[in-house]
């Protein structure tokens, strides 16, 4: 699994956080980043729930 984001996208409402606070957090300007060391993915299963948690669609999860 890859999870990408799209950072222009982002209007930082803080789904993606909420929904898998353990990958995703914001930074100082309230736009998603991940957790250092996810950017592989994760076997976390909320991280699937994550895109459609987002309003704007910014994050990706890709199954490899």
């Amino acid at each position: 699994m890859r999870i990408t984001i799209d950072r222009d996208r982002c209007i930082g409402s803080g789904q993606c956080a909420m929904t898998a606070p353990g990958v995703f957090t914001q930074d100082d300007d309230a736009l998603v980043t991940l957790v250092p060391g996810y950017e592989e993915g994760t076997e976390d299963p909320r991280v699937h729930d994550v895109p459609m948690a987002c309003p704007v669609q910014a994050v990706e999860i890709h199954e490899d």
